[in-house]
């Protein structure tokens, strides 16, 4: 998978070349590069942003950079390739493990890390006519810039691609995985010593048997989904 992504704090995604996301850069699973919109000024303040037409508080991401930086990253675009733009946005659609392993399957990424009020509109219009555009949200609340927003969907979406999990099980049974139908929330998880500061690992997970401590997993799963999150909760849990 190539990512790309576009910010005016490239330090701020270094974090990706950590942990199991840095190991599936360095084996090539995921070719990660990130640009710097300044690059992609010509003045000497390496101007990003203007006011707002029509008014209002703060400032907007100028056109222009955001025109060469993406003219730049789809330079070697092939004719029969479409890659997706992702831009993180309080406005856009809600972030989720789905929406993860969609853009998994994907073979090219590119995320544009708005600042200040966001992007001048005018290019994702321009855009849309070489990539696919997916405005999204990882929750209600607003941050400085989508780059914090980025790491988070960056490493949601690589952890899925093959291998770059140590145990392909993993993932499967991570909360919110399709697999855990009825009960999304994965229960409480244990390991060894079997007695800490005199709190004891359940026997059931001692026990051996396996069909019980399945039992035991799907009820706490049931119960733990109901009580953190009844939203997710269904009328058959239990």
């Amino acid at each position: 998978m190539r990512i790309d992504i576009i910010t005016i704090f490239p330090q701020y995604l270094e974090p990706l070349r950590l942990s199991v996301i840095g190991k599936a850069i360095e084996r090539g699973t995921v070719d990660l590069n990130v640009h710097d919109l300044r690059d992609f000024t010509h003045d000497r303040h390496r101007t990003v942003d203007d006011t707002p037409f029509g008014g209002g508080p703060g400032m907007v991401m100028k056109p222009e950079p955001w025109g060469e930086a993406l003219d730049a990253a789809l330079s070697n675009r092939q004719a029969d390739q479409r890659p997706t733009l992702v831009l993180p946005t309080p406005s856009g659609q809600r972030f989720d493990q789905p929406m993860a392993a969609g853009l998994a399957a994907t073979d090219w990424l590119i995320f544009a890390c708005g600042r200040y009020e966001g992007i001048d509109a005018r290019v994702v219009e321009h855009f849309r006519e070489q990539v696919d555009v997916r405005e999204l949200s990882i929750g209600d609340y607003v941050l400085a810039g989508g780059e914090a927003a980025v790491l988070v969907m960056a490493e949601a979406t690589i952890r899925l691609l093959p291998g770059v999990l140590g145990n392909a099980d993993s993932a499967p049974d991570d909360s919110f995985s399709p697999t855990r139908e009825g009960a999304p929330l994965e229960g409480p998880i244990y390991t060894k010593p079997q007695v800490w500061r005199g709190l004891e690992v359940p026997a059931v997970l001692r026990s051996g048997d396996h069909g019980a401590v399945a039992d035991w997993r799907r009820a706490q799963s049931v119960q733990r989904t109901s009580e953190q999150r009844p939203d997710l909760a269904q009328d058959d849990l239990g």
